[in-house]
């Protein structure tokens, strides 16, 4: 694959999770917000296109079924938050983002040797970060703040190991 598709996932999912707890703390406005998913949808569809031919076999075709999956999500968070509805939607995108990589992860970690241990406990982090954010009506912001850094750490020890083993 081509270097910003290798490498842009490296900064752009930390991106993603640290706009989505900004968001989460009133740093970041709900248009911006919208403004963010709207690139997300954009890119989204750019990586899907450029790189789907590239991405076959057992992991990499998880990994095109995760984008697929990803960018349904992200699209209908997106026209929730445009509709102005109170965003079920936007949420159930938020889960999907944090379940679907997960298990990709764990997936990832069962197939490719090389970083095992990373893929394994970034898939953990994404799956107990989305357990904590569900948690977060009982716990309240702690569980919020601590589900999504789960999550974004996780994430993004997942994908910089997979970027450094395609490098």
């Amino acid at each position: 694959m081509g270097r910003l598709t290798d490498f842009g996932p490296t900064v752009l999912v930390p991106a993603a999770w640290s706009v989505t707890l900004a968001a989460h703390l009133g740093a970041v406005s709900r248009r911006t917000l919208f403004i963010a998913l709207c690139v997300m949808d954009v890119l989204l569809v750019a990586f899907y296109v450029t790189a789907r031919a590239e991405m076959s076999g057992p992991v990499l075709g998880t990994w095109r079924r995760v984008l697929l999956v990803g960018l349904v999500a992200t699209v209908a968070g997106t026209v929730d938050m445009a509709l102005g509805t109170p965003d079920p939607v936007a949420l159930g995108t938020l889960f999907v983002w944090m379940l679907v990589p997960g298990v990709a992860y764990l997936l990832t970690g069962r197939e490719v040797p090389v970083s095992r241990s990373v893929y394994y406990a970034g898939g953990a982090l994404s799956l107990v970060g989305a357990v904590g954010y569900g948690l977060a009506p009982l716990a309240g912001q702690v569980a919020v703040v601590a589900g999504l850094a789960a999550v974004g750490v996780g994430q993004t020890a997942g994908i910089v190991a997979a970027a450094v083993q395609n490098a």
